[in-house]
């Protein structure tokens, strides 16, 4: 698949879903795609950064990932970042690690996820909340700041 035709998968896939703020999903999406690109990311990692929630929500399943025209490494990176239901943070963390290009995607998604204009709509418990779990993630992967 091309980088358009992921874009426009991801797109079709969470056509629908917003955020926690109540924006279209596929804004977090083109912003990650774009964090990848700016911090020097190849098209591999972009690719996964549109699909990098896909399967977790439940938007695409394992079995289409496995089977789509996309690289090893792109699917690779799509599932070292996909969260699994009740899985410590350090393995998730870990596993990113052990994979090659993720951490890149997560950095940007991290970065997404924890923009401070985004987080500023949201009420303050949830705010103080995921801005706790985003600097711990941070620090699991050995991320400054």
């Amino acid at each position: 698949m091309t980088t358009a035709e992921v874009e426009a998968t991801a797109r079709a896939a969470h056509a629908g879903q917003t955020d926690k703020a109540g924006r279209p999903y596929a804004e977090h999406l083109r912003a990650v795609a774009e964090g990848v690109r700016a911090r020097g990311g190849d098209e591999e990692q972009i690719a996964a950064a549109w699909l990098h929630d896909a399967v977790e929500d439940g938007r695409l399943t394992e079995q289409w990932l496995r089977e789509a025209a996309l690289t090893q490494r792109t699917k690779d990176i799509v599932l070292a970042v996909t969260k699994r239901s009740g899985e410590p943070p350090e393995a998730y963390a870990a596993r990113i690690l052990a994979t090659p290009g993720a951490l890149l995607v997560k950095e940007a998604d991290l970065a997404h996820n924890a923009d401070p204009a985004r987080l500023a709509v949201l009420d303050e418990a949830t705010r103080t909340r995921l801005a706790g779990k985003y600097t711990r993630m941070r620090a699991l992967l050995g991320l400054a700041g």
